[in-house]
């Protein structure tokens, strides 16, 4: 008999955010099987929990894995099952575990990777290791090792979401009280994470979905959303909701009928969309949203340079201009636009570097003039390029790679290149990444984050008061009294945590 442990390692320490990809998949074997969740946000340390629960029998440790903080407990625990636990299957999901599957198999200590939604190919694989191995092979969004070699199995098409079994929100409140997922966040005072569709259906060379999803997406009906969120709000005073799709804005229809049917909840939102998607919306469609409570939607800016947005297959109608004219349209609607770039970019030459890192700065700073409420968030480029892309074969010309040992990704330098903060690019020199790091410092104390609610007027206004001149003229080295101010204040970067949540 087969009984489960779904693991959600650590992401960050003060991000207890309800665990959607863990949850997910115990919707799809709730009432089948007997299973736990251990949620390493909420365990001071998570070991003796699952020690306890695979002294006791369970045999099947499930672990969702994105890139980043998750691996300093995802690998070692996984590592120690293996040598402890020798008869116990090892699977792990998520988006690190897709993308870098060979490090993972050839590991030894994982046994399966569950390549995309597991809503079905999770159930099936439990069947089969529990009745008949020999169907594994033909359960897609698979990978595993057989005869010394890697197998991935085809992809399956993506399900109707509205018929996939409902979140087990209850049976997770057992575990750990749902209410302290319902955190203050800048959107409200008790804040849920949710998943209302699946995938992307864009081709953006440089993503990490891509390769799981193929441009596909699915996403549950307007009403389903309305359901579930309405379901939080009375049963456990959710006021706020973090839609946490890859992009939650594919259709306007949709997107229209659940801004009209959450209107009257008086509920305060925040998603991720497409500047070029959402800029055909109407304007009574906008209007209609930030009536219904969306308060910042989150878009991939990426670049001031229109040739890189083709190379990085932006699908094709997202350009530098319209990115402009689109935050400039955004204050009629009182919505925040929040634009991540992407500086570092590869060129043929270091000068070509340094001169589009400085095109970059110019053009947020730009964007700052045109409408001061943009909310920007800089990362330095790590790559995660999809092979046969342009970006892959410049990138690999360069020498990069990454590690092929598991354990590898858990130096220090790895984990900050997750983070896309301190990446091991060979076209990248410290002196450029200063210059990055020393702009966002810079551009954070001009223009504090609206994200970070403690900070108070006066600690916002001293930091903008300090920051002028270097802003002003482009002083971005040694901002030390800058970075001495956010360390004190502990000032909040949403790109490295997402937003503030106490």
């Amino acid at each position: 008999m087969l009984k489960i442990i779904l693991f959600n390692p650590r992401s960050a320490h003060s991000k207890h955010r309800i665990p959607n990809s863990i949850l997910q998949v115990g919707a799809s074997i709730h009432g089948k099987y007997d299973y736990v969740f251990v949620d390493g946000n909420l365990e001071q340390d998570p070991w003796p929990v699952l020690q306890r629960y695979l002294d006791s029998g369970y045999n099947v440790f499930g672990c969702t894995v994105m890139p980043g903080p998750q691996l300093t407990q995802a690998i070692p625990y996984t590592k120690r099952i293996r040598e402890a636990y020798p008869n116990v299957t090892t699977i792990w999901g998520g988006y690190f575990a897709s993308n870098q599957y060979k490090a993972v198999i050839n590991s030894g200590y994982v046994d399966y990777i569950v390549n995309g939604p597991g809503d079905e190919a999770f159930p099936r694989l439990l069947h089969a290791l529990e009745h008949n191995p020999s169907e594994i092979p033909s359960i897609p969004n698979l990978i595993f090792k057989n005869g010394g070699q890697i197998i991935k199995t085809p992809l399956a098409p993506l399900l109707d979401q509205d018929q996939l079994p409902p979140l087990p929100y209850d049976y997770l409140n057992q575990f750990y009280p749902l209410k302290r997922y319902l955190g203050r966040t800048f959107l409200g005072k008790r804040t849920t994470a949710y998943h209302s569709s699946m995938g992307c259906p864009f081709t953006c060379s440089f993503c990490a979905v891509v390769p799981v999803y193929n441009a596909r997406w699915k996403g549950k009906s307007a009403e389903l959303i309305y359901k579930d969120i309405k379901y939080l709000i009375h049963e456990y005073g959710v006021d706020s909701v973090e839609f946490h799709d890859n992009n939650f804005f594919v259709n306007e229809k949709r997107t229209v009928a659940f801004s009209r049917l959450i209107r009257d909840e008086k509920i305060s939102w925040w998603g991720e969309g497409r500047i070029d998607t959402i800029d055909k919306y109407s304007d009574e469609s906008l209007a209609l949203m930030r009536e219904a409570g969306c308060k910042m939607i989150f878009f991939g800016a990426e670049t001031s340079n229109d040739e890189l947005l083709k190379k990085m297959d932006k699908g094709g109608t997202q350009t530098t201009e319209q990115m402009m004219r689109f935050a400039d349209r955004m204050k009629k609607f009182d919505i925040i636009p929040e634009y991540s770039f992407v500086l570092g970019f590869p060129a043929e030459t270091p000068e070509k570097v340094m001169e589009q890192i400085d095109r970059d700065i110019a053009y947020i700073k730009q964007i700052k003039a045109i409408n001061p409420e943009t909310e920007i968030i800089i990362y330095v480029y790590s790559p995660v390029p999809t092979e046969g892309s342009e970006l892959y074969e410049q990138v690999t010309s360069t020498g990069f790679k990454f590690p092929e040992k598991l354990e590898d990704w858990l130096a220090p330098h790895w984990q900050n290149f997750d983070l896309r903060k301190n990446p091991l690019t060979p076209w990248l020199t410290p002196a450029m990444v200063d210059k990055i790091l020393g702009f966002e410092t810079v551009l954070n104390a001009r223009y504090p984050t609206v994200s970070d609610f403690r900070m108070t007027p006066l600690k916002r206004k001293l930091m903008q008061r300090l920051s002028e001149l270097r802003y002003r003229y482009n002083l971005f080295k040694f901002p030390v009294e800058l970075k001495i101010l956010q360390r004190l204040w502990k000032y909040r970067q949403p790109e490295l945590e997402g937003f503030l949540m106490e």
